[in-house]
């Protein structure tokens, strides 16, 4: 089978291309950046998601398109997420329907349900999001949907919650350096919240077991095995050996700083961290279970590897600057403020 992955540059784009390779197909990636560490048997495509007739050349004998090219809220892209995220997903979708692929995996995201008002999330559960990465995901993923409502190919949609792993920095260098030198660590508001990540190999896991199926659906992944946010922090805090402590945050008012911060440009954190990370979130997985699906990593086990590796990692990954906003530092801004104050 011929595969193309787009954002194969990328956090979960990389992991993905290497699986397939892993499992001997034959894969190609689409990107704007050139990783240094992709393996020869993969071929790179030079190529922004939005230029139509280079996404159609690529398409060109392709079985399985896996789409995850995406500006993340990190970003902070205003409307070029509508430019990248909504339209970028279109022409994907169109040109690998013109092309007649035999399957589609658009990876969408968990931003599309906000701040949900229960849980845990089910496949029928409302999505509205809450700031503007969400409303383009959601975007882009009704517009892929309706590319393939005629069911000329399966269309496999990923939803994930938030991603740990080996590699992934994004906010969590923030978290993990603060950790390491001892300074106290914050929660909006009391922190005693359950809350749901996702390893990215469990993640791997669901996703090729629902490309094997070629069953289309939305399939909603998380790790069955986690607590609050605030007895995370502390568990990993204790693991460190660290003097940090977690301190509480008044909600309203924390939250309407950091959305002051943020117009001016003063704060690492997009809309989606601080208007969503003091409440409850996590995924029904039973549709999955049924499958035989089974995540084998906890938050805990989750924090203490991305932990290890940040510590003996991080003064070359500072010195490389990868281009993935999730696989590079994230610069502190006001936070060193609070920080020296921690």
């Amino acid at each position: 089978m011929k595969h193309l992955v787009t954002g194969g540059s990328g956090f979960l784009g990389n992991l993905i291309a290497k699986r397939l390779l892993q499992r001997g197909e034959d894969v190609k990636i689409l990107d704007i950046w050139e990783d240094a560490s992709r393996p020869g048997e993969i071929e790179f495509i030079h190529c922004d998601i939005r230029d139509r007739a280079g996404v159609a050349k690529a398409m060109r004998n392709i079985d399985v398109v896996h789409h995850n090219v995406a500006l993340v809220p990190l970003t902070k892209s205003g409307k070029k997420f509508w430019e990248v995220n909504v339209d970028g997903s279109r022409i994907a979708a169109e040109e690998a329907r013109k092309a007649s692929v035999k399957v589609f995996v658009h990876m969408s995201s968990s931003s599309l349900f906000g701040a949900p008002e229960s849980c845990p999330i089910t496949d029928r559960s409302p999505v509205k999001p809450i700031e503007v990465y969400g409303r383009a995901k959601l975007a882009g993923e009704l517009a892929v949907k309706k590319v393939f409502e005629k069911g000329d190919a399966p269309l496999i949609v990923i939803r994930p919650r938030t991603i740990l792993g080996e590699s992934r920095l994004g906010i969590f260098q923030i978290l993990f350096e603060w950790i390491s030198e001892g300074k106290n660590v914050y929660v909006i508001g009391n922190g005693n919240v359950k809350f749901q990540f996702v390893h990215a190999h469990d993640l791997m896991d669901a996703y090729m077991l629902a490309l094997d199926q070629g069953k289309p659906g939305v399939y909603n992944v998380g790790t069955d095995r986690f607590g609050t946010m605030r007895e995370g922090l502390e568990n990993l805090i204790q693991y460190a050996d660290s003097q940090s402590k977690v301190k509480s945050l008044p909600t309203w008012l924390t939250i309407r700083s950091l959305r002051l911060l943020d117009i001016v440009g003063l704060s690492p954190l997009a809309p989606w961290h601080y208007l969503t990370y003091h409440k409850a979130f996590y995924f029904d997985l039973e549709p999955l279970l049924r499958l035989g699906w089974k995540p084998k990593y906890s938050n805990d086990e989750m924090f203490r590897e991305c932990y290890d590796w940040f510590k003996k990692n991080y003064d070359r990954l500072d010195a490389e600057k990868l281009g993935s906003p999730h696989r590079r530092p994230v610069k502190e801004k006001i936070l060193k403020i609070l920080k020296k104050l921690s």
